[in-house]
């Protein structure tokens, strides 16, 4: 399978700030998430950023969690990031950091669409809580094009 391919670069202060999820493949994090997916990034001093992750369960608890990310490699492109949600003191253990690298973002940050190498894993993510279907159809078809199997794919509902 093909390298999988990412934006060109990305302005992390414009991509800084809330993003609600419009749909994604199936994963173990999220599987006590049921609706009002959303995540919050802030630019950090140390050039890292701080990610707040939120979502519903099923009785109506609010779960959040919090974790870091930074850029995956000095030597760019900045649109291949790693996170983790570990706690800090075991951020030296290689293998609390996961892949997120950001495949497309729209020109106006309107969406973004984020994955990772193995292609497991796939985030189409907008500003607001609802995104036309021309373009999601067009994220989506960009993605199987990418090697995306979506058969599994789910739509986030947003509640409030």
């Amino acid at each position: 399978m093909d390298q999988l391919r990412v934006a060109d670069s990305v302005d992390l202060s414009r991509y800084a700030g809330t993003w609600y999820e419009i749909a994604r493949l199936p994963n173990k994090y999220q599987n006590d998430c049921m609706s009002d997916v959303s995540a919050t990034y802030s630019l950090l001093d140390d050039g890292s950023v701080k990610v707040v992750n939120r979502c519903l369960k099923e009785h109506g608890e609010v779960s959040e969690a919090e974790g870091r990310a930074r850029p995956a490699s000095s030597h760019g492109p900045n649109t291949k990031l790693e996170v983790r949600f570990a706690p800090g003191i075991l951020s030296f253990l290689p293998f609390v950091w996961g892949d997120y690298w950001i495949i497309d973002v729209a020109s106006d940050y309107s969406y973004a669409v984020v994955g990772e190498p193995d292609r497991k894993y796939l985030w189409v993510l907008a500003r607001s809580k609802e995104m036309d279907e021309a373009t999601l159809n067009e994220i989506l078809a960009a993605a199987k094009n990418q090697g995306y199997d979506l058969t599994t794919m789910i739509r986030t509902k947003h509640t409030k």
